[in-house]
């Protein structure tokens, strides 16, 4: 196994920010000719990367650090009453794992980006970006297809690591909004990884001052990557 210290690091030229229009980015990401191993990969999540598509990454913003990696510790969560009645409404639908999307998947992508997404860096969908950001990796990633019936209605997308489950993306048909779809998949992993005996659902990057990205403290307690520790909040 390759070790954390042996990783050839790349960073990219300032870019636009994708959370905050006033501001510029820059990521570090390890060298994509690397394939890491599971163990690997999984202590780099500890370490607060992410994975897109096969590039592994992190925020490295010299003038702004807020976004913060989150972990949920499966074991301390309870669900709020709200989250409750979410399992509750969701619970006449059926679930199937996959080790890569059914043909059906890209289709729920489209209508979903088209239908929540339309002022994001994602529209509009493509095949070739579906592929790239979800599609099979180097990475042990399992696809969750929810159905109502024989209909998908939703998918989420994760990577099973050492200590836990990182969850990559949820999308979802827009007709069935009322069923809080992306609220379900993260509590659906939740779920999951107690059952596995793992230890924390990996919910990327917590943003305070991003609408998107606040729903992660949502889920309590949880956890903040902050000066290189993993602190709790409850």
């Amino acid at each position: 196994m390759t070790d954390s210290k042996e990783i050839k690091l790349y960073a990219t030229h300032p870019h636009p920010c994708s959370y905050f229009g006033d501001r510029e980015a820059k990521t570090i990401f390890i060298d994509p000719e690397m394939t890491p191993s599971a163990a690997l990969y999984s202590e780099l999540s500890r370490r607060g990367f992410r994975r897109s598509g096969n590039h592994i990454y992190r925020p490295d913003c010299k003038r702004c650090k807020d976004c913060i990696a989150s972990r949920v510790p499966v074991n301390l969560f309870t669900p709020t009453r709200g989250q409750r009645r979410t399992i509750k409404r969701n619970a006449d639908l059926n679930t199937k794992i996959l080790s890569s999307p059914s043909d059906q998947s890209y289709s729920l992508y489209e209508r979903y980006i088209n239908g929540r997404h339309r002022d994001g860096d994602m529209f509009p969908p493509s095949k070739e970006q579906f592929d790239s950001f979800l599609g099979p990796s180097n990475a042990a990633s399992e696809y969750v297809h929810f159905y109502l019936g024989a209909d998908l209605v939703a998918v989420a997308v994760t990577d099973v690591l050492d200590d836990g489950l990182s969850a990559i993306y949820t999308f979802y048909d827009p007709q069935f909004s009322q069923r809080s779809l992306g609220v379900y998949g993260i509590l659906w992993q939740i779920s999951q990884a107690k059952s596995r005996n793992l230890s924390y659902i990996y919910l990327g990057y917590w943003i305070r001052d991003c609408q998107k990205m606040t729903y992660k403290t949502d889920y309590r307690p949880i956890e903040l990557l902050i000066n290189s520790r993993w602190v709790r909040l409850i």
